[in-house]
């Protein structure tokens, strides 16, 4: 331990405790080793994605069941009289978060030269399965694999892309309530409430949230994203609920 906190200060790229060969200075590999190609995607990748977004569609459509069956009037008003497009629509919207930003990571990724292609995950998988009959929902069937050389700084903004998306796409949606008729009114402000969830939670620096890889980078960049994605979270909940 003592010897690769020495290559830390020393600023020697390291990975698995090992020295690499000397590229930029604190650099090293990020995610599993890869021949780096310039396609931007690939048949693997798009049949993963087509995969997780019917589970996570299917996870939102159930969400909006149960939300107009058991807790809102309005709601069942609504998915009786426009019931198809409404769960369309709202289930869509639940799709196009996850999805947004996962391409936000891959498109920051690529950038910044990195190979980056979405992936489904075994447990992630089973988890969002779960969640279609469960009432705790918990959508993560997959993630964006990155790999290539890179530094704190790179791995960062590929982080920080994700939930900034989410921010801007609550803030859309925060915004467009104000315009839009009255059935699309549920829709959208359902997906700032959303969006800003999905934004908040992934800023917790913890285990392999995007929130651990800013901290690491720079803890005032955490900070601020973090700030504003708490406030927006908060703000809609109120201006839903209250």
């Amino acid at each position: 331990m003592r010897a690769i906190k020495r290559l830390k200060e020393n600023n020697q790229p390291i990975a698995n405790g090992r020295i690499e060969s000397p590229v930029e200075e604190r650099q090293y590999y990020y995610g599993p080793r890869t021949k780096v190609v310039p396609r931007w995607t690939s048949p693997t990748e798009i049949f993963h994605l087509i995969i997780g977004a019917v589970l996570v569609m299917a996870v939102g459509l159930s969400w909006v069941v149960g939300e107009a069956l058991f807790f809102s009037p309005e709601a069942i008003f609504l998915f009786v009289s426009e019931g198809p497009l409404i769960a369309l629509s709202l289930t869509l919207v639940f799709m196009s978060i996850f999805i947004l930003h996962e391409l936000a990571h891959k498109v920051t990724a690529k950038h910044y030269g990195l190979w980056a292609e979405f992936r489904l995950t075994l447990l992630g998988v089973l988890i969002t399965v779960v969640s279609i009959f469960s009432p705790i929902k918990l959508v993560s069937p997959g993630a964006v694999i990155i790999a290539g050389e890179a530094d704190r700084r790179i791995v960062g903004k590929t982080a920080v892309a994700g939930p900034l998306t989410n921010i801007m796409l609550s803030a859309l949606f925060s915004a467009s309530s104000f315009l839009v008729p009255a059935p699309l009114y549920a829709i959208v402000i359902w997906g700032a409430m959303l969006s800003a969830v999905v934004s908040v939670f992934n800023l917790i620096p913890f285990s392999v949230l995007d929130g651990t890889k800013i901290f690491w980078w720079n803890k005032w960049v955490w900070a601020a994203s973090f700030s504003v994605s708490l406030i927006m979270t908060i703000a809609v909940f109120q201006f839903l609920f209250f």
